[in-house]
Parts: C-alpha cells; sequence; structure tokens
C-alpha cells in the first residue's frame, strides 16, 4: 500500500530536525535532489559574496550512516563567513535570535561586523576591530 504524505508535512518534520545553529548561514529550505540515485539535501549558502571552494552549494547525503551531520555545513561557515563569526554565531544558543541578527545585518546599513551583531543577541561582550 502506497501511503502520500504531503509535502509540506515532510517539510515541517524536517525543519524541526534541523536544529543546530549552523543551518543559520544557508537558506531556511534546502533543495532536496537526487544525485546517482541517492538522496541529497542542497544547502544553499547565504552570503552574498560566498567564498566556498566548492561554490555556494553544500551537499548533504542521506543514505549515509551520519545523515545529521553538520560537518560540511561547518566547514563551509568557517570559510565563507569566518572562524569568529561562526563562534559568535553559537554564542546565540538560539535559531531565532540567530536568523534575526543576519536578516537585520541583511535589511539594514549596519556599521560594525557581524560578529558584533551576533555577540548583541546573545548578551555577549562586543569587540570592536579596526580592520
Amino acid at each position: 500500500m502506497i501511503r502520500l504524505v504531503n509535502l509540506s508535512t515532510i517539510l515541517e518534520h524536517l525543519l524541526n530536525d534541523w536544529t543546530s545553529l549552523i543551518y543559520v548561514f544557508f537558506q531556511t529550505i534546502p533543495d532536496i535532489e537526487y544525485i546517482n540515485r541517492r538522496l541529497v539535501y542542497v544547502f544553499k549558502c547565504v552570503a552574498k559574496y560566498c567564498k566556498g571552494c566548492h561554490g555556494r552549494l553544500v551537499c548533504q547525503y542521506q543514505d549515509t550512516s551520519d545523515t545529521k551531520s553538520t560537518g560540511n555545513l561547518c566547514k563551509h561557515a568557517k570559510v565563507c563567513w569566518g572562524k569568529n563569526t561562526v563562534k559568535a554565531n553559537d554564542d546565540t544558543k538560539d535559531v531565532r535570535s540567530a536568523r534575526q541578527a543576519l536578516a537585520g545585518l541583511k535589511t539594514t546599513s549596519v556599521n560594525g561586523s557581524i560578529t558584533a551583531t551576533f555577540e548583541q543577541f546573545a548578551k555577549g561582550k562586543v569587540t570592536y576591530s579596526h580592520r
């Protein structure tokens, strides 16, 4: 018997599983593709000028034992956004706050760094760079 499932139900279930703060640096809903008959979630970096060595896309293969691993996403974010920014994002401890910080930085002309923006949402110590 084949059971039909609503696509929005599947996406809602997947979004509940993606709670790691690293997902903030990628589009909320990834593309779902098949590459060589393998199910793959393709996450797209949201950086305006992506610096990823393999481009803007990061694949997460679903037929492996570590389907929920975020290692490749972390590596990409550190290359594209910088280690300090990823660390400041981790300190926010809340996906919604981190997404708000990133969205606010995109929509307003903020003088300062993205690291300072995340630290403000994390209620951490704000440091300033002279670069």
